[in-house]
């Protein structure tokens, strides 16, 4: 009988099993896979290959210091210093300035290559390995369009950086619309907006602003536009031009400072209580500024004087044309010599404080057909309009630029302060 219940119970767990298979998942196990090393590369090379020195000029290093600290024959020293003086002048590094060493990955530690930031993007190399080669590179930007916009309160500078725009970006747009508005004279309420690249390093490393693409400056209700053309592509010159086509430059600057402050004007009738409130015409448009700010030509020309003399201490004085002539007193030191020519902009000296003057300013002074006049009165000569050939280009490239301009909002708090003033 136990056997009997004994097979039944036998067959009833086999039926079972067959009406619920278990099926079986197999799970294929893979081995970990050895992690793949990752290469270092930056500035061309491998840096897994050497034995990395990254550090900055110090006050008292030389190139040839640092090659022989580093186990660099002095003919070698020698033979970069004088067969590569186009490429890498090393009497020209800066303190301050970083630089990698690569070094060989054997008890000698020997440089073999040398490189040299010049800026935060180009770098020179000095390949020390065999024949010596040198060559200037630069790392790969990534460039990010950036729009901007700003309601001026105080000043140009603090409405863009309360914007948290590169302090550079006041620069550009100044040297944009240097010629059609007075920086000195700008309102509460004039209004910009701005389009420009930001360029990144490794997609992380901001490395500044480049230039301003297309800009709107409203200045005591009057709206100006500003699209970047290059209007001659073989000479690969880039000028700013209008909605209209009209070029934004001027033969002259308005001012030989940037961002400084008007201390005195072109007065033919002004009296001096010093002097007994007797007549002393005041010839000049005085700039003021702190000592060693930079003094710009206002306009392209031929150093005709570059000298110290009484009153106007140390000076410049430039002829333009036949018609044109300006002079900048007072400066600390000049920095051009008589007969040299100039381009607008170049720097021709610094504020100082020479000949008769009670504080450190430049006085700005202008000819006109051997007479000196007011310069900010004058209506001076405006740059060539953009060619007839070029306008209907012109007009189809400015054309999604100005639309893009003009979709560009205000700061809403600032627009919000200027309604409820209203």
């Amino acid at each position: 009988m136990r056997k009997y219940w004994g097979t039944i119970i036998a067959l009833v767990l086999l039926s079972a099993c067959k009406n619920n298979e278990i099926k079986k998942t197999t799970v294929a196990v893979q081995k970990p896979k050895q992690e793949e090393k990752v290469i270092t590369k930056q500035y061309g090379f491998n840096l897994d290959n050497f034995k990395v020195h990254k550090d900055t000029v110090k006050n008292g290093d030389s190139f040839g210091e640092l090659m022989l600290k580093n186990h660099v024959e002095y003919p070698k020293i020698a033979k970069i210093s004088e067969d590569y003086k186009d490429t890498f002048d090393v009497r020209k590094i800066r303190v301050g300035k970083p630089y990698v060493i690569l070094k060989a990955k054997d008890t000698t530690e020997t440089a073999q290559v040398f490189i040299y930031e010049n800026d935060a993007i180009n770098y020179t190399v000095v390949d020390l390995r065999d024949s010596i080669i040198a060559y200037k590179d630069k790392k790969e930007v990534k460039y990010i369009e950036r729009e901007a916009s700003g309601v001026i309160e105080t000043s140009l500078s603090e409405a863009i950086l309360d914007q948290g725009i590169d302090y550079n970006v006041t620069n550009n747009l100044s040297e944009v619309y240097a010629w059609t508005i007075d920086f000195f004279r700008l309102q509460k309420g004039d209004k910009f907006k701005v389009i420009y690249k930001e360029k990144y390093i490794n997609d992380s490393i901001y490395a500044g602003a480049g230039p301003i693409e297309s800009a709107f400056f409203e200045h005591n209700g009057k709206p100006i536009y500003a699209f970047a053309y290059e209007n001659d592509s073989l000479k690969n010159i880039v000028d700013y031009f209008d909605e209209n086509a009209n070029n934004l430059r001027r033969t002259f600057l308005r001012a030989p400072v940037k961002f400084s402050r008007i201390s005195s004007r072109y007065n033919l009738k002004r009296r001096i209580k010093y002097y007994g409130y007797k007549l002393r015409p005041h010839k000049g448009t005085d700039y003021a500024a702190a000592i060693g700010t930079p003094i710009i030509a206002t306009a392209d020309g031929t150093v005709t004087e570059s000298t110290r003399r009484g009153g106007n201490g140390k000076y410049v004085k430039i002829r333009h044309n036949g018609t044109y002539s300006t002079q900048y007193l007072h400066m600390k030191n000049q920095n051009v010599k008589k007969g040299e020519f100039v381009r607008q902009g170049d720097v021709i000296g610094w504020i100082g404080m020479t000949g008769n003057t009670g504080g450190p300013h430049v006085c700005y002074r202008f000819w006109k057909n051997g007479r000196q006049v007011d310069p900010l009165k004058e209506k001076l000569p405006q740059a060539e309009p953009l060619a007839e050939s070029l306008r209907e280009d012109y007009y189809n490239f400015i054309n999604p630029k100005r639309q893009q301009l003009d979709s560009i909002n205000f700061p809403e708090k600032i627009e919000e302060e200027l309604v409820t003033l209203n």
